[in-house]
């Protein structure tokens, strides 16, 4: 009986040598970005996608957009990372404008470039010629300015006998539309969401 169980575990050992142990080989293959795919309960490429979509929606839908006459002049100041990881916001910041631009309903300055395109400016004053030189003071001004935060609430379940540990983390995403004239706050939307995750307690 020994024999036999250990000449299958021999026969088991040398089938996956022989097939070259695949499931220890690294590998790669696409993702589809847009389905639904979370592989923690932090905030991820998914969540980014959901947010930045939801709130283009609801902006390109909104009674302020219908109030205006033609495309507002908009700048994007950005949106705040208040969680405690590290998240590029200029990620969700630079999708949304993406969006809104391609619909044409907003127009956007280039706050993130004003002094190269300054720079530019002063370089043809004092190297082209008058044909082709740029009118200097001639920048739109924003009439809008886009801000937000992104906050989080981490909730873990309490010390006692368990086999696994759960986590919640909680997201709230802030977004507002300011009027640079007077300060007032003409849009705002929020979306939140949470999700839970079990981590096991022996494992890596």
């Amino acid at each position: 009986m020994k024999t036999s169980c250990w000449i299958r575990g021999c026969a088991a050992g040398a089938l996956l040598l022989g097939s070259g142990c695949a499931m220890f080989r690294a590998s790669t293959k696409e993702v589809d970005v847009t389905q639904t795919r979370h592989m923690r309960s932090t905030y991820d490429y998914t969540d980014l996608r959901q947010l930045s979509d939801a709130v283009v929606s609801e902006l390109l839908g909104s009674a302020f957009l219908a109030r205006q006459t033609e495309p507002p002049v908009m700048m994007i100041a950005g949106v705040q990372n208040r969680t405690e990881r590290h998240e590029d916001m200029k990620n969700l910041t630079d999708r949304i404008r993406n969006q809104v631009f391609q619909s044409g309903k907003i127009r956007f300055v280039n706050e993130a470039r004003r002094d190269d395109l300054l720079k530019e400016q002063g370089y043809s004053a004092a190297n082209a010629t008058p044909e082709t030189q740029v009118a200097i003071g001639r920048q739109l001004g924003a009439r809008f300015m886009l801000t937000g935060s992104l906050t989080e609430m981490a909730q873990t379940s309490p010390r006692q006998v368990r086999v696994s540990k759960q986590k919640v983390n909680y997201y709230k995403l802030t977004v507002e539309v300011t009027d640079v004239e007077n300060a007032e706050i003409v849009w705002m939307t929020e979306r939140e969401f949470a999700r839970e995750a079990s981590q096991p307690l022996i494992g890596w």
